[in-house]
């Protein structure tokens, strides 16, 4: 089985290159996910995201019924949005920011 190849995030895309406005990947509520298995997913995913911000995370999405988890480019966005839902978590449709 392979494993598919990591993922590098640029900082800085340097002058004259538009990326583009940066779009929210947002996790919602729901009532088959449990907090510890939100957080693992999290943790895995996103970037800058351990076990204990994945927590945090779904402490604010049981409050509040969703969470803003990463803002970036689009096509990143789009593969996080992928894999989160993948993992069986339940997306809102991205949103440009």
């Amino acid at each position: 089985m392979s494993s598919a190849p990591a993922v590098v995030e640029r900082r800085s895309a340097g002058e004259g290159v538009d990326l583009g406005p940066p779009w929210h990947v947002i996790v919602l509520n729901d009532d088959h996910n449990t907090f510890e298995g939100v957080a693992r997913s999290l943790a895995a995913v996103v970037p800058g995201v351990d076990y204990a911000r994945g927590m945090a995370f779904a402490n604010r999405i049981h409050a509040t019924g969703r969470a803003i988890v990463w803002t970036g480019h689009r096509e990143l966005a789009e593969l996080y949005h992928a894999q989160l839902d993948e993992r069986g978590l339940t997306m809102a449709p991205l949103e440009q920011a």
